[in-house]
């Protein structure tokens, strides 16, 4: 090692911040990619030529790809080194989102999308680990605060900045817009992070069996929650991918916890505090990427809006993330972790459990509030978690450590997206026949639920027959009103989630010798 790492005492140089801050590009990079792209595929689909069923690849491979480096990523920054790794990484990137931007094929644009999705796997848990690595004493409130603000501001940001890009310049500039930051990152980040020794002789003790566990295993796991919601979770589809995926990565932990130099150490996992970390991690998943999900599918199913409208309005969520992101760094070096976490956990609860109650009629004005409340939680959801899982973690141990931590809050999403669509998709088509019965019964309450409709027809009493003006109107009607119950019912499946997870931060236990928080 040539370049020593910042001592405990001294305060992190100029030098540090920019290296760290080319790590963070990277890694805002990787989380925006899914949210942005998603925005234009119909425009990818007409102009490729793509079959409407495998337009799901273009974020299926992205997808799967990244869930599978994100573990990989503390054995492989042992084989090139933090800089190197990061320089590989980026380089990957941003040569794959080229490769995406001038794809005339759907198998080339699949193929380019995979090779993003691993690099982009690879710089998310690097960034966490490089926060324990690169601040081990003053500051590391103030990295770790950065780091979160950008997880959680990628997705808030992509449906606006990807329908602003496709509308103004055409898909294909989603990805030729990472090129000129992918550059940049990549000279500030190989010229300022610490140079180390790589070990690649580490490298040729990969356990090959144990890797092609892991990535089909995950693979399955990836493929078997996206079908299950539509075929049923007892369906062979999905049933089948997810018994496979059970197998294979029962496989992969029997042979990690025998090997003496693992593929992904899970012995960390018997540490009390790593463990309920992770806990906590994939409790957030399932609350961040359900939020995420939710907001557009009213604002565009049941409102109408365009991908545009929709990110202006979710930038709420981004606006009260960024007004709570420095008072996260002041009370995490002057309060426990434990009690930030369960506060957050209760605050982000609060404010999914406020969705629960909307209608068909909810929009821009009564989304503020529970968009603040959850804008607000969700830094106290990340962030002090974050220090329970690392924190106290030799520096050695939190590239590993890190991305199990970041693989479980994507496990939590992946989990959570696929319950969320197993309630839209299975609850929808009752709640219109419920709702229709309702309106067929005369009610006025249900009729004022609806919205839209002639109220002077309801008056309690029922009718067998729809003037066919009136039914043309009051099918659609019913229709929306039908998702923004089912809607609900995912809010507040993620809400009680949210709430019991947050008991969780009570079984941590701080080590004696842990460090005491510094103020930096």
């Amino acid at each position: 090692m040539t370049d020593a790492s910042p001592s405990a005492g001294a305060p992190p140089s100029v030098r540090t911040w920019a290296g760290f801050a080319a790590l963070c590009v990277g890694m805002f990079m990787a989380i925006l990619d899914i949210q942005i792209v998603a925005t234009s595929l119909p425009a990818m689909q007409a102009a490729i030529g793509i079959d409407p069923d495998q337009m799901v690849w273009i974020q299926t491979s992205y997808l799967i790809a990244e869930i599978v480096a994100i573990p990989l990523t503390g054995f492989l920054t042992r084989v090139f080194t933090m800089r190197g790794l990061f320089a590989v990484a980026i380089v990957l990137f941003t040569a794959a989102s080229v490769g995406c931007g001038t794809s005339a094929s759907f198998e080339s644009l699949i193929a380019w999308r995979a090779a993003q999705g691993f690099s982009g796997g690879v710089m998310i848990p690097a960034v966490f680990a490089a926060v324990f690595q690169l601040f081990p004493g003053r500051g590391q409130a103030a990295a770790t605060t950065l780091a979160g603000v950008l997880a959680v501001l990628a997705p808030t940001l992509g449906p606006i900045l990807g329908g602003w890009i496709t509308d103004g310049f055409g898909w294909r500039w989603l990805f030729f817009i990472n090129v000129a930051p992918g550059v940049a990152a990549l000279l500030v980040g190989w010229l300022l992070l610490p140079r180390q020794q790589p070990d690649f002789a580490h490298g040729r003790r990969l356990d090959i069996v144990a890797l092609v566990l892991l990535a089909l295993g995950l693979a399955m796991l990836e493929l078997g929650l996206k079908a299950a919601p539509k075929s049923g979770w007892l369906a062979w589809d999905s049933l089948g991918r997810l018994a496979a995926s059970a197998v294979l990565l029962a496989g992969f932990c029997a042979l990690s916890l025998r090997h003496s130099l693992p593929l992904v150490d899970l012995r960390i996992l018997r540490d009390r505090n790593f463990a309920a970390g992770c806990a906590l991690s994939f409790v957030t998943g399932m609350g961040l990427f359900g939020m995420v999900y939710l907001m557009p599918v009213h604002l565009a199913f049941v409102r109408g809006h365009s991908a545009f409208a929709i990110g202006q309005i979710m930038l709420v969520t981004g606006a009260a993330q960024l007004a709570a992101a420095p008072l996260v760094v002041w009370l995490e070096t002057r309060a426990s972790p434990v009690s930030l976490t369960i506060f957050g956990f209760a605050v982000f609860g609060a404010g999914l459990l406020w969705s629960a109650w909307g209608s068909p009629a909810v929009d821009f004005d009564e989304m503020i509030a529970p968009q603040v409340l959850r804008g607000f939680g969700v830094m106290f959801c990340l962030l002090p978690p974050t220090r329970i899982a690392l924190g106290w973690l030799p520096p050695d141990q939190t590239p590993n450590a890190s991305g199990l931590f970041n693989l479980m809050r994507n496990l939590g999403g992946a989990i959570g997206l696929a319950l969320v669509d197993t309630i839209l998709f299975g609850r929808i088509m009752g709640h219109a026949e419920a709702i229709a019965d309702q309106l067929r019964a005369g009610s006025r309450s249900m009729a004022a639920y609806v919205g839209g409709l002639p109220l002077e027809r309801f008056t309690g009493a029922p009718f067998d027959a729809v003037d066919p003006d009136i039914e043309a109107r009051v099918a659609p009607l019913v229709e929306k009103a039908a998702v923004a119950m089912a809607i609900n019912e995912a809010w507040l499946m993620l809400a009680l989630v949210t709430l019991a997870g947050g008991a969780i931060a009570v079984l941590v236990r701080p080590p004696a010798s842990a460090p005491a928080l510094s103020r930096g």
